[in-house]
């Protein structure tokens, strides 16, 4: 559209494009939703997702239940996460209930103030008990009751995805399976004598995942368990 300048031009100056006004039609850019990371100012919702873990060590009486219970942080989201909020740990033996009680306490408080927790396991696995560990089920070493809690609670970051799971893969399953037979065939045993270990009673004690699951085969000392080998 023409203008008609009438009166006399005193001075000018050129718009600049940043300066010119948004159009009214244009649809205001929404700031990303922040998602919620966890801490203790979360409260506890009514509905939490549990997991329950048995352990029988031979240093307690009963069974010992672990429950861990997990929290859903922003639901139906891309950031999409579920983090532990609490454990509990049940028993009929009430020989180890002070120290169970105060560890849960301790734990639960770690979970709700959120960061990375996987450092729990470490430090839990890493208690020894003076008066010796012991081999539970499958040949796996545990130097303490307090080493085996840690062990349940890094089984279970992994199964929520916090901890990368260190599972072996079917061809490394395969040549382990074939090295046992192979082991065993050698040494003129089709079965296992020790009923309290899933593999050949003279293995040895592996410094990987510590479970008596190391053979010597042509001078090549291979882990069952874990596939450790010093031989690359």
């Amino acid at each position: 559209m023409t203008v008609k300048i009438s009166n006399k031009i005193v001075g000018y100056r050129v718009k600049k494009a940043d300066t010119e006004t948004p159009n009214e039609h244009q649809a205001p850019v929404m700031a990303e939703t922040k998602p919620v990371e966890m801490n203790e100012n979360i409260e506890r919702p009514d509905f939490l997702l549990g997991t329950t873990y048995k352990i029988k060590p031979p240093v307690a009486e009963h069974a010992m239940y672990i429950t861990i219970n997990d929290i859903l942080l922003n639901e139906d989201t891309d950031h999409e996460s579920r983090q532990p909020y609490e454990v509990f740990i049940n028993s009929k033996s009430m020989e180890h209930f002070q120290w169970v009680i105060a560890l849960t306490r301790v734990i639960s408080a770690v979970f709700r103030k959120g960061g990375d927790v996987t450092f729990l396991v470490e430090e839990l696995r890493s208690v020894y008990d003076p008066n010796g560990g012991y081999f539970k089920k499958g040949g796996v070493f545990m130097p303490s009751l307090v080493a085996e809690i840690g062990a349940v609670i890094e089984k279970h970051l992994k199964a929520i995805g916090l901890l990368e799971s260190d599972e072996l893969s079917e061809t490394t399953k395969r040549i382990l399976a074939e090295k046992r037979a192979e082991f065993e065939a050698s040494q003129n045993k089709a079965t296992n004598d020790d009923s309290s270990s899933d593999y050949p009673a003279n293995a040895t004690m592996c410094g990987k995942c510590s479970t008596k699951a190391v053979i010597v085969m042509d001078g090549c000392a291979t882990c069952l368990s874990c596939g450790d080998s010093k031989c690359g």
